[in-house]
Formats: C-alpha cells, sequence, structure tokens
C-alpha cells in the first residue's frame, strides 16, 4: 500500500480530517485579525492625513520605558519590537507544528509549497534589483516585497465571501509559514547590524531554561513564563539581533507532538483520528486572540500612517526604492509562486488536484502579493531616512490594495465552484459534528467511530459545565 509520504505531490489535494480542524481554527482567527488588520490600517492612513496628523506624529514618536535597561523605546518601536514579537511567536508555534506534524513533515506535500514559497521570495527580491541597480537607488531595501501577510489576505478574503476549499486555504497557509521563515532568517542574518555577545549569550541562556522548564520540568503556569519571555526579549533586543526572533525561538521550542499524557478522551477516538492536543497547540490557542486581535492592529495602527497627497503618491511612483516593492510585490510574487510551482509540476511527478484549475493557483499567487506586517517591519529595518521610509511604506500599501482586488476579482468570479467544494467538504446529513467524507467506510473502524462519538458527545457536556478536562 502507498503512503501518503511516498504519493504522488498533488497541489491544493484535501488534507487529513484532523489538520483540517487544526486549519480551520487558525483561519477563523486569522480571518478575524485580517479584518481587524485593515480597520486599523484605515484608520492609521486617514488619521496620517486629517489635520490630527501632528497629534499621530506625536503619539508615535513619545519615548518611554527604562533607559537602564536600554529599553527607552518610542511607542512605535515598543509596537515593532515588542508588540510584534507575539505575532512571531505564534509564527514559531505555526513552523513547528508544520515541521513535526503538518504539511512540512512530509517531503512529497511539502515540495511544491516550498517551491512556491522559495521563488516567490526570491523573484521579487530580483525584480527589487532590477529595478534599483541600474537607478542607483537603496539596495539593501531587496527583502521588503518578499513577505506574504496571510492575516490581510486571509481579511480579504472574508470581506469578498469567497468559500475557499480547505485544500487551497492548507497550501496558502503553508506557503505563508514558510514565507515567514525566510523573513525571520532574512530579519536575523541581513538586518543585524552590530552583535553584544554578553546580551546575546543571556538571550540563549534564557532559551535553554525556557526548554527545559517546558520540555524536561514540564512546568506549567503563565506567570513562570512570562517573566521569562520578557528578559528573553529584552536581552535579545539588546543583543543587536532583532527582539522578534525571541518569539519565534520561543514559540519553536514547545513540545508540538502530542504524548500519551496530552490525550484527551477515549482511545479509541485518539487512534482513529489522531485526536490529542499539544502544549503548543493549547497556548497557540490562548496567545493567537492576543496577536491578533492586539498585537498585530497596533503594529499596523502605528506603522501604516503615509501621507497619500498628490505630492507624495507622485513621489512614490518615481522613487526606484517604492517603484521596486510595488513592482516587486505584485509583478514579482505572481511571477515566482505561479511560475515556480508551475514548473515543478511540469518537470516532476507533482499534479495539480483534478478539482481545480491552474486559476486558482493564479488567484494563489496574487494573494501572495499582500504583504503588510513583515513588509512594513523590514522597510524600518532596511531605511534609515524618513522620506524614503514613508514612501516605501506607501508603495506596500499600494501594491498590496491592488493585489488585493486583483485577487478578488478572479476569485469571486471562481468562487461558484468554491463554493460545490466547501460544501462537499463540510457535508454532515447525520448532524454528528463530522463531515460525511471523514467517516470511517471501513466496518472494522465503526466500533472506534461509536466510541469516539460518545466520547465528542462526553466532551461537549463537559465543556458546557465548565468541567473541560483542559481547564
Amino acid at each position: 500500500m502507498t503512503t501518503p509520504e511516498h504519493q504522488t505531490p498533488e497541489l491544493f489535494r484535501r488534507p487529513p480530517a484532523r489538520e483540517r480542524r487544526l486549519l480551520t481554527d487558525a483561519l477563523r482567527t486569522e480571518t478575524i485579525s485580517g479584518v481587524v488588520l485593515l480597520v486599523a490600517a484605515l484608520v492609521a492612513v486617514v488619521w496620517a492625513n486629517t489635520p490630527l496628523s501632528e497629534a499621530y506624529e506625536n503619539i508615535r514618536s513619545f519615548h518611554f520605558g527604562i533607559d537602564a535597561l536600554g529599553l527607552d523605546l518610542s511607542v512605535e518601536h515598543w509596537a515593532s519590537d515588542g508588540l510584534l514579537t507575539i505575532f512571531f511567536f505564534i509564527a514559531g508555534i505555526e513552523l513547528k507544528r508544520e515541521l513535526t506534524g503538518g504539511e512540512l513533515s512530509r517531503p512529497a506535500a511539502a515540495a511544491l509549497p516550498i517551491v512556491a514559497a522559495a521563488c516567490g521570495m526570491a523573484v521579487p527580491a530580483l525584480f527589487y534589483f532590477a529595478v534599483n541597480a541600474p537607478s542607483g537607488g537603496q539596495l539593501h531595501g531587496w527583502a521588503v516585497p518578499m513577505a506574504t501577510d496571510i492575516a490581510f489576505a486571509l481579511g480579504v478574503l472574508a470581506v469578498i465571501g469567497t468559500h475557499l476549499p480547505s485544500g487551497i486555504r492548507a497550501f496558502l497557509l503553508t506557503l505563508a509559514i514558510v514565507d515567514d521563515l525566510g523573513a525571520i532568517l532574512v530579519i536575523a542574518v541581513f538586518y543585524t547590524s552590530s552583535l553584544n555577545f554578553l546580551a546575546l549569550a543571556g538571550a540563549l541562556a534564557g532559551l535553554v531554561l525556557f526548554r527545559v522548564l517546558h520540555a524536561n520540568l514540564r512546568v506549567r503556569g503563565w506567570y513562570v513564563y512570562v517573566p521569562l519571555g520578557l528578559a528573553i526579549w529584552g536581552l535579545m533586543y539588546n543583543s543587536g539581533v532583532h527582539a522578534t526572533i525571541s518569539g519565534v525561538a520561543m514559540g519553536m521550542l514547545l513540545i508540538a507532538k502530542p504524548s500519551a499524557k496530552d490525550t484527551h478522551g477515549d482511545e479509541a477516538e485518539a487512534a482513529w483520528l489522531g485526536e490529542r492536543t499539544t502544549p503548543a497547540e493549547r497556548i497557540e490557542h490562548r496567545v493567537r486572540p492576543l496577536s491578533a486581535g492586539l498585537a498585530v492592529p497596533v503594529f499596523a495602527l502605528f506603522s501604516a500612517g503615509v501621507s497619500v497627497s498628490g505630492s507624495a503618491l507622485s513621489e512614490v511612483f518615481r522613487q526606484p526604492e517604492s517603484l521596486g516593492v510595488m513592482l516587486g510585490l505584485f509583478a514579482g510574487k505572481i511571477v515566482g509562486i505561479f511560475g515556480g510551482t508551475w514548473l515543478a509540476a511540469r518537470f516532476t511527478k507533482a499534479r495539480l488536484s483534478s478539482d481545480l484549475s491552474w486559476w486558482d493557483l493564479l488567484g494563489v499567487a496574487m494573494l501572495g502579493g499582500i504583504g503588510f506586517t513583515v513588509s512594513l517591519l523590514v522597510t524600518e529595518l532596511a531605511f534609515t531616512d524618513d522620506a524614503t521610509t514613508e514612501h516605501v511604506k506607501a508603495a506596500v500599501l499600494i501594491a498590496s490594495l491592488v493585489a488585493a482586488i486583483a485577487a478578488s476579482v478572479l476569485l469571486k468570479f471562481r468562487n461558484a465552484k468554491y463554493k460545490s467544494l466547501w460544501e462537499a467538504e463540510t457535508r454532515d446529513e447525520d448532524r454528528d459534528r463530522i463531515p460525511d467524507l471523514d467517516q470511517p467506510e471501513d466496518a472494522a473502524l465503526r466500533p472506534a467511530e461509536a466510541a469516539r462519538r460518545a466520547a465528542e458527545a462526553k466532551r461537549r457536556a463537559e465543556q458546557e459545565d465548565g468541567r473541560h478536562p483542559e481547564g
């Protein structure tokens, strides 16, 4: 029998039941985050272009903190270096989960999204170089158009009301996770100017302690990890490495594989669906709303406020740095994601799911051109003069808007097909809260399925009574 690991790679294949549930939970929060993010970005742009713009600048540049610890930062930097660490913490958990039990743990399944993400990062950087090298632009902004903002993309999907099937959503999420990994490596390697080795050693020692407490001693309790996390973050900030890297590191140190101690419910249920919660999943479930509802929107509020006057916009289209970012995010992402995946499918055994077409990949490639959170962060790291920074931020917003509109038109055109696939995936005629596609066909599995349903009903009753085992 052919195992999933050795099956022919299939683009936009339907993920297994457990992965779909995790995907649904993650994307539900990301979608809400995307809508909040859109609102925060809109408020920032409007605020920065009204008579209250001076108040906006004053708040953004207001400094506070503990100077003796090297932490006297502006509000803008507290948002980008501090709050955004929570966002990268979630990114670290997602990456760890994908590497240990998700798409990235199976080479055949991971091949296409990895190729798509790699090409989707490399080609936009080449577009940036192609525009800036001949015209004398600042070349160190090459990493700005590399990032894809999954929350913003899902916010757009929520607004236009598409019914993307789980295969496309899983591909988009995996692509974004690999994209985030690339951005993390770029920030750590290329945007670290100088190192304080003593502070860096302290941060690494804190991470070792974090892992020992979590994995070896099995210490539980936020009152232990929040102070430790803050200490690691402060040391990482003072080391010269961007402070958000501490969030990624802590997220990846969490236990992401289930053990017998992590099993909830009946063993038959666990045997059929692998229904086990890991410490990483439980922590992610608690922290993700903080990232989606506070960290990312506040960062957007104090980073997206750029001038959109006629003269300012004309400069955006004349400056090589901003022009390179716009072309990289829109055209570069489309060429990179679509072209790289098509070539991989053309010259390997990979194939497209029979339910979908290459137009769907083109829509995903357009969504990949929505670069917001990480693109704005890299902009602040890459450019030192305020004028160029503002113009490049405006370029990120313009390119993301154009990509969002183009993707919306194409995906809305395909929405009838998506809706039929979505209805087939979620159909539950026996109302047992399990999609009919996930019901076991083998008669030998039916007793296990009955036990699983009983365990599920018991757990729901305990949740309603406030006596859930995880509580």
